[in-house]
């Protein structure tokens, strides 16, 4: 897609949505309320930036400040729009809900299938994750990453998507917790306001008591691997037939990860400097990708 174009369109989808809720959520107290460089450039940078595939801030900033000057002649210097840009912190995960409404997906998200998972978002990794200082004081910490069998200071983005027919499932629920943080723990909190269908998710979901409380209270069917008992060598035939249906049925949210992280770096956080800058990232990142998901369908 021409590049001039996904700009404009990008900035006629924040145009269209900031005002109003959005905007009242970084509402400024000040002289200084409606500066020359808006709020909706602030934005426009920053997703047109991760559609290009610019990693940091930083790079955004030079990127923007070298093709596009003539668009956005009030472009500050990049330590003015980088504090800009984390003072909306707010605005991005509302951003979210509104590039998924732009998706043709109200059937998906009213789907009876959903998937649970967790990423992890690495500010360190290895022997510099117990080192690591930046914004433990409010939610990193130390966390494991089973898959690339490594420790990190981070957090993880929880995610339950929709499935969708041959296409990536569709974000229905997001959080971060501090990478320490049990899965089933995270999943917990939202679980209440989840009525009916299956819920599909790893053995780190697995709990029996939850689950018929579920099935019972929720009409909802909880299904994850199925997980040795202490001292069982190997699980029975009919068990390990169920426990690999279970797991392909969870895949596609290994393939929406990937995706995400392929189009946005989500999982590489270590220029992260501050909180805010951390759900800068996390949710820009979505936000970012839900877009190109509704301009690119």
């Amino acid at each position: 897609m021409d590049a001039q174009y996904t700009l404009v369109r990008i900035y006629l989808f924040v145009l269209g949505h900031y005002r109003g809720r959005l905007a009242a959520t970084v509402q400024r107290q000040s002289n200084n309320d409606q500066p020359d460089f808006t709020d909706v450039e602030v934005l426009t940078v920053y997703l047109f930036g991760l559609f290009k595939k610019r990693e940091t801030v930083s790079d955004i900033h030079e990127y923007m400040e070298d093709h596009f000057s003539g668009w956005f002649p009030d472009l500050p210097s990049y330590q003015s729009y980088n504090r800009r840009l984390n003072r909306l912190k707010a605005v991005f995960s509302p951003l979210v809900e509104k590039a998924l409404e732009e998706i043709d997906g109200e059937g998906a998200r009213k789907n009876i299938l959903r998937i649970a998972d967790s990423m992890p978002i690495m500010m360190a990794k290895g022997q510099r994750a117990s080192q690591a200082t930046v914004a433990s004081e409010r939610i990193p910490d130390v966390g494991y990453c089973s898959s690339k069998d490594t420790f990190y200071h981070g957090v993880k983005l929880h995610v339950i998507a929709g499935k969708r027919s041959d296409k990536l499932p569709l974000l229905d629920r997001a959080g971060m917790t501090p990478g320490s943080k049990n899965d089933l723990q995270a999943l917990r909190r939202v679980l209440p306001t989840i009525e009916g269908g299956v819920l599909c998710g790893d053995k780190a979901y697995c709990d029996g008591p939850l689950k018929e409380r579920l099935a019972e209270d929720q009409n909802l069917d909880l299904l994850t691997p199925i997980k040795k008992e202490k001292g069982q060598q190997t699980l029975p035939a009919a068990d390990k037939l169920y426990s690999e249906a279970v797991s392909r049925l969870r895949q596609p949210i290994e393939s929406l990860f990937s995706w995400i992280d392929e189009q946005t770096g989500i999982q590489r956080a270590s220029k992260v400097r501050s909180y805010q800058g951390l759900v800068v990232h996390v949710f820009g990142r979505l936000a970012a990708a839900m877009l190109i998901l509704a301009l690119n369908p």
